[in-house]
């Protein structure tokens, strides 16, 4: 079996005007520091797995793309992204595609510009699929059954190599209250667990909570990229939300029947808190940008 090495970025968050995010972090020279972290490696894929822009303009998007791509190219690698719940399907379309610009992406049906952006490409017998977990104007993620079926049928059969998924919202558990109350829908991430579960998906890739995890669930490894335009305080008061000015990635190796994750995070400044919500903030977030009230 071929090898398949991957450099797993994500939220990258990137504004249009080049504003910093949150007054503070400059998108675009964490993004450059990631890049540089390992640029004396080869990959095949370089994933941003959603949360490429902070705005949703496309300025923001061909920043990410000009960013990425050829620096991918030079290494040997396609670039693949994915959306995120800040990110607006019809910028993205209109840069990204269907999150693999740079190969014929076979995509969700359908002809309305609104639809989840999902595809799916093969090639050197590896098969990526592209989630689209974002709901407009939430903060939440979700998976319509038009998406899981159509997962459902891009994994019916085995490629040679295998396949790896790419989605914002993990379908694992969260650190905090806020993020947890902005994860994926729990019965859209039991789905998408039990579609992959026994078959040929090596690996599922997220981002979202900006902090890196990896958890096996049913066999499968799920693992999620730290931010690199911030990294979360995971361990800190799990009713606040906080986060510190670093950045970071993770290479994630398939060979044989072996994945290995190694994630990398580096702080620019020792002390800098890029932002801080205590407890009431967090519930409004929660309250504006969380599921509907049942």
């Amino acid at each position: 079996m071929s090898a398949l090495r991957i450099l797993h970025l994500s939220d990258t968050h990137f504004s249009g005007d080049g504003g910093r995010h949150y007054g503070v972090v400059d998108t675009a020279e964490h993004l450059r520091r990631a890049l540089s972290h390992v640029a004396h490696l080869t990959f095949d894929l370089v994933v941003v797995s959603g949360d490429v822009s902070q705005d949703g303009s496309e300025a923001s998007y061909r920043q990410v793309k000009d960013a990425v791509t050829p620096w991918a190219f030079a290494r040997g690698a396609r670039a693949v992204f994915a959306m995120g719940n800040h990110d607006q399907r019809d910028a993205f379309r209109a840069v990204l595609g269907e999150g693999q610009p740079d190969a014929v992406e076979l995509s969700l049906p359908g002809i309305d510009l609104d639809r989840p952006v999902a595809s799916l490409v093969e090639r050197d017998g590896w098969r990526v699929v592209v989630l689209d977990s974002s709901v407009p104007g939430a903060g939440y993620g979700s998976l319509e059954p038009e998406q899981l079926s159509f997962l459902r049928e891009a994994i019916s059969e085995p490629a040679a190599h295998g396949t790896v998924v790419v989605v914002h919202h993990p379908p694992l558990r969260a650190q905090t209250a806020l993020l947890q109350a902005l994860a994926l829908d729990e019965h859209d991430a039991h789905e998408l667990l039990d579609i992959v579960r026994g078959t040929d998906v090596r690996v599922i890739l997220g981002g979202h909570y900006h902090l890196p995890i990896t958890e096996i669930v049913g066999g499968v490894p799920v693992t999620v990229a730290p931010g690199v335009t911030n990294l979360s305080r995971a361990f800190a008061d799990p009713a606040e939300e906080s986060a510190i000015d670093g950045f970071g990635g993770s290479v994630v190796t398939i060979d044989g029947d072996r994945v290995r994750v190694v994630p990398f995070v580096e702080r620019l400044t020792p002390d800098d808190v890029v932002f801080h919500y205590d407890a009431d903030v967090v519930a409004q977030i929660i309250q504006d940008s969380g599921p509907p009230a049942e």
